[in-house]
């Protein structure tokens, strides 16, 4: 997470019908990843639908394009769909929602417009650079961040921030590593945004030297970007550029439009418009595409899917500046994601594998290297570049297995029945010859599931596989009952109104009897109070 931390995912998605946005934050991985990372949490959940028509529209919110979700539960048919926030997980933070079937009055519309226009960036693109300009020719004791507005100080500004906290002396070197002057953003209910430790940024960027890129793409990672271009301002050999990707529009005062877009990876969503999506076109497509790879370090909480559509999108603009002989090449990418999301990255890029690297991260308390056991951080690359071409650090206890023809860790060993080093959380893992593969230490066989598990599982959990009839070999979106069952629920839902409708009629009724019925004794006790006063 270099990018903010705040995105979609799993079960927990209370919003509309209870709260916010579907993630999981960090710190509650560990179950996730404990459980197998199945990423079933328990037999209901949010799913994000992708329109079978690209060109249908979603409405918009202050962060773009919204996404089409909809709410399913085991057994049973999805209920109504609805447009929400791609980035935020909160509904305090963005509170759009919408029925996809809704029809919404020229009134609501234009103040949703202007709700929109008010929750975007007080500075413009280009005014930010105007200002980042002004900054870097005034003097030393002039130059000033205020640490309360996160923002670059001028002259004519400072009566505004007269009473704020001020760091002043702000010299070049510092403009040029901003991911230490901004303050992370670490509230993990609206967003998280967890840094590069300089061990894993400085890995990665003398393996891209090694490999032999002169571009990165660096979507939702600052401090790489920063380093990448540190190192080709002191280092003349180094001739890498780089250009960042990034939903922290507070990045957009220290670099200029060649070098930074604000950029929602959950919709492709460019804030700045075409000018923006040219700037990234124009850096994919230089030297016809040669010599550039994607960096990418989504949010954990962050949906799979909407990821994979948006990166799909970025290698489809890559391979526009592609010759028609290099038609079937791939964009290299590095993906940074936890290991136990390896089934679903693989499941929209087949050709991915993953790396025995572990990543780990400045401001977070357990993703840091050195520790051991399941306190090691569970992030690793994916990547599509094969595995015996990166060399991984032996001073870290890395090593080349010449059977796999990779490198790994030093605990992940090879097993003779697998054909592989089967490893996946920096443990030696063991064979159980019933399931037939290499299983986490602390797992054992449950005769009554016949797979392994925790010694402490449920039996009656929930199980992967179909939503709607419960078999293992389909999801719920590809179910051959699921017209059947569209069919059955509708004709559920109108018996349950009409029940309803009758229900409010009979109360209705009631109601109007049990007046009538008071009336009709109040005029005969009026009658009878009459006929003894006479």
């Amino acid at each position: 997470m270099e990018a903010l931390c705040l995105s979609l995912v799993g079960s927990d998605r209370g919003f509309r019908d209870g709260g916010g946005k579907m993630a999981a934050s960090r710190d509650q991985l560990g179950a996730v990843e404990e459980k197998g990372g199945s990423g079933r949490q328990g037999s209901s959940g949010v799913e994000v639908v992708f329109p079978s028509d690209p060109a249908t529209s979603a409405p918009l919110c202050p962060h773009g394009p919204t996404l089409l979700f909809v709410k399913v539960n085991q057994g049973k048919e999805e209920t109504r769909r609805f447009y929400a926030c791609s980035a935020c997980r909160d509904r305090k933070d963005c509170n759009f929602f919408q029925w996809e079937d809704e029809k919404l009055s020229g009134a609501r519309l234009a103040a949703r417009e202007a709700h929109n226009q008010r929750c975007q960036p007080p500075l413009s693109r280009s005014q930010c650079v105007e200002r980042y300009l002004k900054f870097i020719e005034l003097p030393l004791s002039q130059r000033k961040f205020c640490q309360r507005c996160q923002q670059l100080v001028l002259p004519d500004d400072g009566e505004k921030h007269r009473e704020h906290q001020i760091v002043g002396d702000v010299s070049i070197t510092q403009l040029k590593r901003p991911s230490q002057l901004l303050c992370p953003l670490e509230n993990k209910k609206t967003n998280a945004q967890y840094l590069f430790a300089d061990r894993s940024c400085l890995f990665l960027v003398d393996l891209l030297s090694t490999l032999g890129f002169r571009r990165v793409l660096c979507v939702g990672t600052p401090r790489l970007h920063e380093l990448i271009r540190l190192k080709a301002s002191g280092d003349e050999k180094s001739n890498i550029k780089s250009l960042l990707l990034d939903i922290d529009f507070r990045y957009s005062q220290f670099y200029m439009e060649d070098s930074f877009c604000h950029y929602n990876m959950f919709n492709h969503h460019f804030f700045d418009g075409k000018a923006a999506l040219e700037v990234c076109r124009t850096f994919l497509q230089e030297d016809k595409g040669e010599g550039v790879i994607m960096v990418t370090d989504p949010p954990f909480g962050g949906l799979v899917e909407p990821l994979a559509v948006t990166f799909k999108k970025l290698i489809a603009m890559w391979k526009e500046g592609q010759s028609q002989e290099n038609n079937r090449k791939e964009l290299p990418i590095f993906w940074i994601f936890p290991y136990f999301f390896e089934s679903r990255i693989c499941q929209f890029f087949p050709s991915f594998c993953m790396l025995d690297y572990q990543v780990d991260y400045d401001n977070h308390a357990l993703y840091k290297h050195g520790k051991t056991g399941r306190k090691q951080s569970p992030v690793r690359i994916f990547t599509n570049i094969p595995p015996n071409k990166i060399i991984l650090p032996i001073e870290e206890g890395y090593r080349f297995c010449s059977l796999c023809q990779r490198y790994v860790s030093r605990e992940n060993q090879h097993c003779e029945h697998c054909n592989s080093c089967t490893s996946k959380d920096g443990r030696k893992w063991n064979h159980c010859f019933l399931c037939k593969k290499c299983v986490k230490p602390s797992w054992i066989h449950c005769d009554v599931c016949n797979h392994c598990a925790l010694p402490d599982h449920s039996c009656e959990g929930p199980k992967d596989g179909c939503f709607i009839c419960g078999e293992l070999d389909h999801k719920r979106s590809t179910c051959p009952n699921i017209s059947t069952s569209k069919k059955a629920d509708k004709a559920v839902r109108k018996q349950k109104q009409r029940k309803s409708n009758k229900m409010k009629m009979e109360t209705t009724k009631g109601q109007s009897m049990n007046h009538i019925s008071v009336t009709r004794r109040k005029k005969r006790r009026e009658r009878a109070h009459q006929y003894l006063c006479s």
